[in-house]
């Protein structure tokens, strides 16, 4: 039993969340109410007797998404701590402890488990809290139903969902002097919905916090500025009801009338507020969740803090500069929702400096990165400020992610209005400062003539530089674990960039003449006659490589003892790893084995999330591709081959450019041959759009190698636990290690920071340096298209399947004919794309991967459909219109 004065942080195991922030509070100097902690050592002596160990190993062995499973396990668990006694001694402290308030005098008994307002999930309201409380055996009865709440249906499943251990959680008891409240609520010290931390949002309503927390009541809601404590925002409520203290003990609901015309604070008490919340931010170092009651004297309470864990992180201080800064996510805009490894973080910041050097950028530090460069949340973000502020910027980087990523596009466009970020550069010198040298060292305008007068010759300079890129990324055979760094930060710092002005400027001139053959057919050239030109293209790695598994699907199911091996595989969990074992094993029939091992010996170094060189290459795991093919060889249709469709796809896209051809010739010979020339050219270059991030990937996988051989070395001298912990370590800690530092604490922080991000859903596209997340700020749907989902046309046609939402692809099961819906896609994903009916996808544009690529196979594509992968259900039947860019929710399946 402990004051509450005497609880902290350091005791969060003995005290749980709740009590170990309210002792915080009162450590800061805020006013708590006055009460007590029984520890969660009393809980277990308590329980002890009641046979949980049995319920705690079912709880561990049920799937997060059993829910009836963990459910029939939790009410076991509540029932085994109902019947147990409560230890006399238990009992009598707790007796003493609640005299020691007042006689009778009226408490609030509230859960605080060791699971539970915690920095990195809330677990808000996972357990149960009982008001107004009078009298001992009340007390002690309240504290009993306080414990068997740690096993409520909704506690269990939220804990199973977070991957928290049942046997690690334990509850503590808060025993507080009730508040009778006039007023109470809730106070966030940051902006929940748009991330501004310079914002406090309050909600308020008469009688006990109950009815604003619970959602009984539609309270009254108040914006305040931190800065100034202006009211920004002030909308009131009809504040129907109020929960209040019953004599004796208990809450009753009074219904109230004429409530909603008045505000229940004024500015003077919200100033107030916003200052104790600012108070308890300052003290925790983190925005706050805070609840708080008015008594009837007009006195402040502070009831509760928990830090606000929905709030994206703020990219990292030291490298903000003066003034609010615009940030996109780099890590979204190559189709990447999870982050990234800390060695991928720093493998990228090689990058990102070399490329400032490049244009003759100062960096002072290649491995801190470049001034633009930042990290928030575990992914790469870069500052956009100065392209806002340039009219040159503001032409052309929209137009860019109009194709690329068009709702970042759309973000972009809004903040023009935003005084913050006013043009204050219309001349188009300091960028060309900056961009002619790196055009100049490529040769980027004779690449662009010989792309022109010698296309052919072009291709084969595309390929020798290849060659030459492959040679540079060898690394001598018996080079010291210090010599393999020297050749990582070698390759990421000298050796990579190069690859993209030396490649990149010939599709860009496909897609440019593109433009141009639509300007010169005039009305006969919209964007409807001219997509169809880029179905089927040659020259695309990532198609040839699906293409290459598909294949080899082919070849496996013309040999029925390989086919053999694989059936059943898509259905049994075991199925898949049984096949990795036997290939590492080299048992797997020989068309099977060599088939897989000359695949993975050319595409080996590709794999989901590839831009991350801390994720298991395919030749590292081949799981996703043994999986890949199961499901090949359960596509039935052979009319529906891959194959087969892509070469239907590039008859279609010639037989197109031929009427076109014919219909510039309606007006002159000259222009249908420059119709002619120009399509032709969109066609041989326009697949190159693949090969600056394949050769990127390739010297990533290179690198990993490297690195995967450090780790090695510093696992065997005992630095850090096993070799792939090397990816929790940046650059210059790998050179500590190998010198002998232990690294062990720092890898396991990482892994669970790293943890804690993989399971963050939303990731912002822009974010402002305040916190602000500008997309939370625009207007919502048209209420006339309700139902119907909207984002970027990327494929044309139509289809009705049943949806298949999937946010990571290994392992992943995708019906033939299901429409896939997806976060995003890189390479990683496209074997699926073969198989698959149509295609959805939450991040994007016209031109991002999984649009061209969709586009290729000829399946109906519609990409950024905001919350697509939340909004639209596995099994239910959708139709995707790929011109119109909707997509239309459909019956769910029918029942058996």
């Amino acid at each position: 039993m402990l004051a509450l004065e005497l609880v902290g942080a350091e005791l969060l195991p003995d005290v749980g969340g709740k009590a170990a922030n309210l002792g915080e509070l009162l450590r800061a100097g805020l006013p708590v109410p006055a009460g007590f902690c029984l520890t969660t050592h009393a809980y277990r002596r308590a329980t002890s007797p009641a046979g949980l160990d049995a319920v705690h190993a079912g709880l561990a062995s049920t799937a997060p998404d059993d829910l009836p499973g963990l459910a029939r396990r939790a009410a076991d668990a509540r029932r085994r701590v109902l019947a147990a006694a409560v230890p006399a001694d238990i009992a009598e402290a707790v007796r003493n402890a609640y005299s020691a308030l007042g006689p009778d005098v009226p408490v609030a008994v509230r859960s605080s488990a060791t699971a539970e307002d915690l920095p990195f999930a809330s677990f808000a309201g996972q357990q149960d809290t009982f008001l107004n409380v009078v009298g001992f055996d009340a007390v002690l009865a309240a504290v009993r139903q306080c414990w068997a709440s740690l096993w409520t249906d909704r506690a269990v499943s939220y804990r199973a969902s977070h991957g928290i251990s049942p046997s690690t959680v334990a509850l503590a008891v808060v025993v507080q002097r009730m508040v009778d409240a006039a007023v109470a609520g809730v106070l966030f010290t940051a902006n929940p919905v748009t991330g501004r931390r310079h914002e406090a949002v309050i909600d308020a309503s008469p009688g006990l916090g109950e009815s604003v927390v619970s959602g009984a009541v539609n309270p009254d809601h108040f914006v305040v500025d931190s800065g100034t404590q202006t009211v920004l925002e002030r909308r009131i409520g009809n504040k129907s009801l109020a929960i209040r203290p019953m004599p004796g003990g208990g809450t009753e609901r009074i219904k109230l009338s004429g409530a909603g015309s008045q505000p229940c604070l004024d500015d003077a008490q919200l100033a107030a507020l916003e200052l104790l919340g600012r108070r308890a931010e300052v003290h925790f170092g983190a925005p706050q969740d805070l609840e708080w009651a008015v008594d009837g004297g007009g006195e402040v309470w502070l009831t509760q803090s928990r830090p606000i864990t929905t709030l994206y992180p703020l990219p990292e201080r030291q490298r903000i500069r003066d003034g609010t800064r615009v940030y996109l996510c780099f890590s979204l805009a190559q189709g990447l929702t999870r982050p990234l490894t800390p060695m991928g973080l720093a493998a990228f910041r090689l990058i990102a400096s070399s490329v400032a050097r490049a244009a003759h950028f100062d960096v002072p530090d290649p491995r801190e990165g470049p001034a633009p460069y930042v990290q928030a949340g575990q992914r790469l973000f870069f500052d956009l400020t100065p392209v806002l502020r340039s009219a040159v910027g503001r032409a052309i980087v929209p137009r860019v992610f109009d194709v690329m990523e068009a709702r970042s596009a759309a973000v972009l466009r809004r903040l023009f209005a935003d005084p913050r970020f006013a043009v204050t550069s219309r001349s188009p010198w300091r960028l060309l400062r900056h961009v002619a040298p790196v055009a100049a060292r490529a040769r980027v305008p004779e690449s662009l003539l010989r792309a022109l007068f010698r296309p052919e010759a072009a291709l084969r300079r595309a390929e020798r530089f290849g060659e030459r890129f492959r040679a540079a990324l060898v690394v001598p055979v018996g080079s010291t674990p210090v010599q393999r760094l020297d050749h990582v930060e070698r390759i990421l710092g000298q050796e990579l960039f190069p690859v993209v002005p030396s490649i990149l400027p010939l599709p860009a001139l496909g897609f440019a003449l593109l433009a141009a053959a639509g300007r010169l057919l005039g009305p006969d050239g919209g964007a409807g006659a001219l997509q169809p030109v880029l179905r089927g293209l040659p020259n695309n790695v990532t198609t040839e490589m699906d293409l290459a598994l598909w294949q080899l699907a082919s070849d496996i199911r013309a040999d029925a003892g390989s086919a053999a091996a694989f059936d059943g595989a898509v259905f049994d969990e075991t199925g898949v790893p049984e096949l990795v074992r036997r290939y590492r094993a080299r048992e797997l029939p020989a068309a099977v084995q060599s088939g897989l091992a000359g695949f993975l010996s050319r595409y080996g170094h590709r794999a989901v999330a590839e831009i991350d060189v801390g994720m298991p290459r395919w030749s590292d795991d081949p799981a996703h591709i043994l999986g890949v093919l199961a499901n090949y060889l359960r596509l039935e249709d052979t009319g529906q081959a891959p194959d087969r469709q892509f070469s239907r796809a590039a008859r279609d896209a010639e037989a197109q450019m031929e009427r076109l051809a014919a219909a510039a010739e309606k007006r002159s010979r000259l222009r249908a041959a420059l119709v002619r020339a120009a399509l032709k050219r969109t066609r041989m270059f326009a697949g190159l759009r693949e090969l600056p991030k394949y050769h990127i990937v390739e010297a990533l996988a290179a690198v990993r190698g490297q690195l995967q051989a450090v780790g090695t070395e510093l696992a065997g001298s005992g630095c850090i636990t096993e070799a792939d912990d090397v990816f929790f370590l940046d650059l210059g800690e790998a050179r500590d290690g190998l010198a002998g530092k232990p690294l062990h604490d720092v890898v396991a922080q990482r892994r669970d920071a790293y943890a804690q991000e993989l399971g963050r859903r939303r990731i912002p596209r822009v974010l402002l340096s305040d916190g602000t997340e500008p997309e939370a700020l625009q207007a919502g749907t048209d209420p006339a298209a309700a139902g119907v989902l909207t984002g970027t046309p990327a494929s044309a046609g139509t289809v009705t399947a049943a949806a298949r939402v999937i946010l990571e692809p290994q392992g992943a099961q995708l019906e033939p004919g299901e429409i896939l819906v997806a976060p995003s896609t890189d390479p990683g994903w496209t074997p699926l794309f073969l198989t698959a009916g149509g295609l959805v996808m939450e991040m994007g544009g016209p031109n991002s991967h999984g649009a061209v690529v969709a586009r290729e196979y000829g399946i109906p594509a519609v990409v950024g459909v905001p919350d697509a992968t939340s909004l639209i259900v596995t099994g239910h039947s959708i139709t995707v219109d790929g011109a119109a860019g909707t997509v239309v929710p459909g019956a769910p399946p029918a029942g058996p």
